[in-house]
Order: structure tokens, then sequence, then C-alpha cells
């Protein structure tokens, strides 16, 4: 495969996380080294779901889900994202080739890129517009992490959403699960909790939104913010991942760890909140197939 040449340039190399090269690498190693889980996963982790702040801030809690995939060949990894710009389109997915970061070059799947974007127009009547020089975050923040913890190189769609609604995440789920092959894949849902409330209303916010991901029923998460129950700036993206994840076969999901903001900060008046959470087949599905 030939080096791609059209490459995004990081916008927050330098900012949302370390610009140098040994720095970043070394300060994610750090997180990883830092993260435990409770209890091991009993079966193959087909997703996760991730926070998007400054490695700062949300990447200690990030780091319990990516620690859990080090060592993993997927071929393509798939990141869901909500998109933070204003845009025409209602999904987005990248206009350009490869994107960097101080790691190096992770290529586009073109070819699965371009089959997601006329499948979603044929069959959902879903336009799906090519963003360059974008400046979001949401979707970069994660792609130093795959770096440092898959083994060997893989390829990367990109999409964002503007549009978060139950129609269109359950569009774009059906769209990749047809597209996808479970054994080759990795899907992760990129999203931060609630966003500027004094901590203690934070928390009861994120327990909410944090028991319905656990309930892995994806249309609850997106409910939540409409009842005014929960808040994820990226609920649509962790519900789409949610729902490709159980067409491709996964049937749990364990949250791993949640914080805000204030952990790191010490200011409890406003704070974001962060979660991180694994879905996975388990062992018992995997042997009522087998």
């Amino acid at each position: 495969m030939p080096e791609p040449t059209d490459i995004r340039p990081s916008p927050i190399a330098g900012t949302w996380y370390p610009g140098d090269r040994k720095i970043l690498a070394d300060s994610i190693d750090r997180y990883l080294e830092n993260a435990s889980v409770s209890a091991p996963i009993e079966g193959q982790i087909m997703g996760l779901i991730v926070p998007h702040a400054g490695h700062r801030y949300s990447g200690a809690v990030a780091a319990h889900a990516f620690k859990l995939i080090r060592g993993m060949q997927p071929e393509t990894v798939v990141i869901l994202s909500p998109l933070h710009a204003l845009s025409p389109g209602k999904i987005l997915t990248s206009g350009h080739d490869a994107f960097a970061t101080p790691l190096g070059v992770i290529p586009i799947n073109r070819a699965l890129q371009t089959r997601f974007e006329e499948n979603l127009g044929r069959d959902f009547q879903i336009k799906v517009e090519q963003v360059r020089l974008d400046q979001e975050h949401a979707l970069e923040i994660e792609l130093p992490f795959l770096q440092r913890v898959l083994q060997g190189p893989f390829q990367l769609l990109a999409v964002m959403l503007r549009e978060q609604s139950e129609r269109t995440a359950r569009a774009i789920s059906e769209v990749l699960a047809q597209l996808l092959e479970p054994a080759t894949s990795l899907i992760i849902g990129s999203s931060d909790l609630s966003h500027f409330y004094p901590e203690r209303h934070a928390l009861e916010l994120d327990r909410e939104m944090i028991r319905r991901i656990e309930s892995f029923q994806p249309a609850e998460v997106i409910r939540a913010e409409a009842e005014g129950v929960g808040y994820a700036c990226g609920h649509g993206a962790i519900a789409a991942a949610m729902w490709t994840a159980r067409a491709l076969g996964a049937d749990r999901i364990k949250v791993l760890e949640h914080a805000t903001s204030a952990n790191v900060t010490g200011d409890s008046s406003s704070v974001v909140g962060y979660a991180s959470a694994a879905i996975y087949r388990s062992e018992e599905a995997r042997q009522i197939d087998e």
C-alpha cells in the first residue's frame, strides 16, 4: 500500500496533548501503567467508550479502557465522535487520506469509508459530508492511545456526528454492522459526560448516564439528555457504538472508571465528567454459539 500523502495535520498536538513524540509516548505509558481493572474482562472486546478531553483531564480515565486492548491487532478502528463545530452536514468523514499525530501517520480505510458513505446515502438518505482541515478534537484525542497500545499498523474510519438523533445513530450502526468483520474491527464511541455543573449535580447526572450505558440500551442513552436526567456530548456516538457492537455479537458492557475534572483541578464548582467502558462478547455467549 502506498504511503498516504494527503495527511490531516494535527490542530491539537501541543495543547490538548504533548506535541513532542517522546513526551507524548511517555505520558500515555504512565497513564496506562497507573490504570487498573478491578476484574478481568472475560470475553472478546469489541468496542470501547472513552472520554475526549485533553489528556491532562481525561487521560487517566481513558487509559483504563485502552489498557484492555494492549496488543490487539485490528485491521480497522472505527471512531464515532460528536462534532463540536458548526457544519451543514449531519454526518462527516475525513476528506484526507490519513491523520497525523506526533507518534506517526494513521491511514484512512478509504474503501470502507466510500462504502459507508454510499450505503448510508442509499439505504437511509443521509448524505455524508467530507471535511478537510477540521479542528475536531473528540476524534483525534484517542489516536495517540491507539498508537501506543495496538500491535502493528491499523486503518481508521473517522465518523463525526453533528446530528445525534436516535434515527441517525441507528442508521450508522446498521451500515457499519453490514460492513465490518468482528474479528478484524474495533469500535470506539468518544464522549465526555456532564458539562460545567457543580460536582454534586454532575455526579447525579453521570450516575444516571452510566446506569443507562451499563444496561446496554442505546436508545436510553440518547433519551437521558432529552429527559434532563443525564448528559453526554457524544450520546449519539455512544449509542451508535453500542448498537454496532451488539449487532456484531457483543452482549455486555462494563464501566471501568469514572471521574470529573475536579480530580485534576481541585475545582468542584464547575466540572466535566468522564467515564470509560468496554463493550464485549462474553465467554458465555461464545460458548452458546459454539
